[in-house]
């Protein structure tokens, strides 16, 4: 196989994911970071939630990647010691009107892949789960909790351990397509540099459409503007971390950005409620405390145990959304834009949840359309 220079844009767990796949095997693999070190955006401000793979369009990338990532997250964890906890997870109705969503959910689940899924009642719900009020929810033993640090430092070894290079404080400013390849335009801390590359792979994140544009991409007329969806977290004290084991998700809305504000742990078994969702101009992770009442009132049907003076501003976090505010489901954008003239370039967009249960997934995907290019 012919070898070539690959140069991955971004250092989330999307990129790095990228990285430790292809490092090693087809040529000199390096990662471009316009911030001081990997991980410091939507993958170290999120949920950390392991997803089975319910929620998404049967057949969609969402979908396919979830399930196969779910798998191969615990294999990883277990075979190299990142931390992580199957918690298992219900996702609960507390009235009439969501027991139709509830069952389609279900039904949504159970074609797309999702492992072991059950539809519990309300007595069964209360043996699993005594604080949590439902009259049913669907149970999901493989959803749980992983130290999304912990894995991006894992992919950005085995990368490094396999010749990949990384370099941090090195923001994309131009990019030029030539025969063969691009000119790629960086700034960083001491000036601006060009190089070329044969394979250039987008995974900017929350940027990645600006550097499908850089690249020449008209992304209207792709459909590749990104839209940032604001999710906050609010921590939940009082000592009341350990009156649930499992994730508790509500029904989720149609069209409303996200899952619905439900309870998260992270590894140590630490609760905090998010994350919200709503649509913002730019980027700003300050969160807002006058939304303390609007966790509280959400949660508070299922959650009865929290009250609203548990309740302390934690994070915020952007997602990166193809689907602009009330409009449908959109699906990551994975793909070799040679049939746009730009042979060589594969752009990750729209790479939000499920992304950080998918990121192996999403690895040997793209590693499939680069064994198709070389």
């Amino acid at each position: 196989m012919t070898s070539t220079v690959i140069t991955i844009i971004g250092a989330g767990v999307v990129g790095l994911a990228v990285a430790a796949q292809l490092a090693g095997k087809y040529g000199d693999v390096y990662i471009l970071e316009k911030n001081e070190g990997f991980g410091q955006e939507t993958s170290s401000r999120n949920s950390e939630t392991i997803h089975a793979g319910i929620y998404y369009r049967e057949g969609s990338l969402k979908a396919e990647t979830c399930v196969a990532g779910n798998a191969l997250l615990y294999e990883l964890c277990q075979q190299y010691g990142i931390p992580c906890r199957k918690t298992g997870k219900l996702v609960v109705a507390t009235g009439d009107a969501e027991i139709g969503p509830l069952e389609a959910l279900l039904e949504q689940g159970k074609k797309n892949g999702a492992r072991d899924l059950a539809m519990l009642s309300s007595k069964e719900v209360k043996t699993l789960e005594p604080n949590v009020e439902a009259i049913a929810a669907i149970l999901s033993p493989s959803s749980g909790v992983i130290d999304s640090y912990a894995l991006m430092k894992f992919f950005l070894n085995r990368a490094k351990e396999q010749g990949a290079e990384i370099a941090y404080k090195s923001k994309v400013i131009g990019i030029e397509r030539l025969t063969g390849g691009y000119r790629v335009m960086v700034e960083n801390g001491s000036g601006t540099f060009t190089f070329n590359t044969e394979t250039l792979i987008n995974c900017g994140g929350l940027h990645s459409d600006r550097i499908a544009q850089l690249a020449g991409i008209d992304i209207d007329r792709a459909g590749y503007k990104l839209h940032y969806c604001k999710g906050e977290y609010f921590s939940v004290g009082g000592g009341k971390s350990g009156l649930v084991k499992r994730l508790i998700y509500p029904v989720p809305v149609p069209g409303a950005g996200g899952m619905g504000i439900h309870n998260v742990f992270d590894v140590e078994g630490r609760m905090r409620l998010g994350p919200n969702a709503r649509y913002v101009d730019e980027i700003d992770y300050r969160v807002d405390e006058s939304l303390r009442g609007a966790f509280y009132n959400s949660v508070k049907s299922f959650l009865p145990f929290i009250e609203h003076d548990d309740l302390e501003p934690e994070m915020a976090g952007i997602r990166p959304k193809l689907a602009g505010p009330g409009e449908g489901f959109r699906d990551f954008v994975i793909r070799h834009e040679q049939d746009k003239g730009f042979p060589g370039l594969i752009n990750l967009i729209g790479i939000e949840s499920p992304a950080l249960t998918s990121a192996p997934a999403i690895a040997e995907y793209v590693e499939g359309l680069v064994k198709e290019m070389l």
